[in-house]
């Protein structure tokens, strides 16, 4: 039987394809689909063009990415509205390791944490200790 990490309600993740580190994430068993903080979203010619905007440490970061691999989704939100959203493919690094993950493009300027990490990242892979946070954070600061 293969054996779960344990994530907490919040962790520090990182994001090697898109050059990111240190974002902070909600872990959120109620939403399926995870979703990463973007700005300036568009389509033109089948290439979809979004800027990653996190802050950091006091640091606003925004980074603009292109791609032709996407897809779209219709993604409820937490008040029940669906919305048709894109969604990339991206990896994500947790405990150390890398996992491919899918990310909707969502304007979250208005959460607290810039990444939501949903069901669809965590089953399989973790378990969800809500009394906790960072602990993959805080595992890569010993490992450093």
């Amino acid at each position: 039987m293969k054996t779960k990490k344990t994530i907490g309600r919040a962790d520090i993740v990182d994001f090697p394809d898109l050059g990111i580190e240190n974002v902070k994430a909600k872990i959120d068993t109620g939403a399926f689909t995870s979703s990463i903080h973007c700005k300036k979203i568009a389509v033109k010619d089948g290439v979809l063009s979004f800027h990653v905007s996190i802050d950091q440490d006091g640091t606003s970061i925004s980074k603009r990415f292109e791609t032709t691999d996407y897809t779209q989704k219709k993604i409820k939100s937490s008040n029940g509205v669906a919305q048709l959203r894109y969604v990339i493919k991206t990896k994500i690094v947790l405990f150390g390791k890398a996992y491919p993950a899918q990310f909707s493009l969502s304007d979250r300027s208005r959460m607290k944490n810039p990444v939501l990490l949903g069901r669809k990242l965590l089953k399989g892979r973790f378990l969800v200790d809500v009394s906790e946070k960072n602990l993959s954070f805080d595992l890569k600061k010993t490992q450093k």
